[in-house]
């Protein structure tokens, strides 16, 4: 907890107008109840400022999915970035075997990145990532484990800056939630697009 709120209270009283901005406007966002948000410390290295949150996705006392999104910021811009503010992500969640075996599920993936950004009218640029499967089969000691299949997706894009240089990092937090949920297989949160595919209901990670 001690790192938590060491994390909170430094990323969000230090920087430039516009990070301060960017920062108060991730801990003022309102998300839906099933996606538990709270921040953590964040990388050092990246960029000259950083702030990062994790989120778990709970379904009673289930985790369906779980995540980090970093919000980092360069005040002299980068050249990769095109612009001074960048977005990094890593989204987790178990799949069912049958699932994870389907060869479209990498793109499928990340349209539900791209959708869920778009879905909100959001302006970014310079997308890029990685969609990894892994399978777990157990042996031993463990051999009356099922086999476990997990998805992730590491990603990173630019958010377009508004006014003050601000990007609108509430609407993008939003956004990561809504891809949150849609890997976990909760439905959407209100009236969605009909050909959005969603993963059905599927066992969390671990019980809570």
């Amino acid at each position: 907890m001690k790192d938590t709120e060491e994390a909170d209270r430094g990323s969000s009283t230090s920087g430039p107008p516009a990070f301060r901005a960017a920062v108060d406007a991730l801990r003022s966002t309102r998300l839906r109840p099933q996606v538990e948000v709270e921040p953590t410390p964040a990388p050092q290295r990246l960029a000259p400022y950083a702030y990062a949150l994790e989120a778990v996705v709970v379904d009673g006392e289930q985790e369906l999915a779980d995540g980090r999104l970093v919000l980092l910021h360069d005040p002299a811009g980068h050249e990769a970035w095109r612009g001074t503010f960048r977005l990094v992500t890593l989204v987790r969640a178990e799949l069912e075997p049958e699932m994870a075996a389907d060869p479209l599920l990498p793109e499928v993936c990340w349209s539900w990145l791209t959708g869920s950004l778009e879905a909100r009218g959001l302006g970014y640029g310079e997308p890029s990532g990685t969609i990894t499967r892994a399978g777990s089969h157990y042996f031993g000691g463990l051999s009356e484990r099922p086999p476990a299949s997990q998805i992730e997706i590491r990603a990173s894009w630019t958010p377009r800056e508004g006014l003050g240089g601000v990007p609108d990092t509430a609407s993008h937090l939003a956004s990561w939630c809504d891809l949150l949920a849609q890997v976990g297989g909760l439905p959407p949160a209100g009236p969605g697009d009909a050909s959005v595919v969603t993963l059905p209901q599927r066992r969390g990670p671990q019980p809570r």
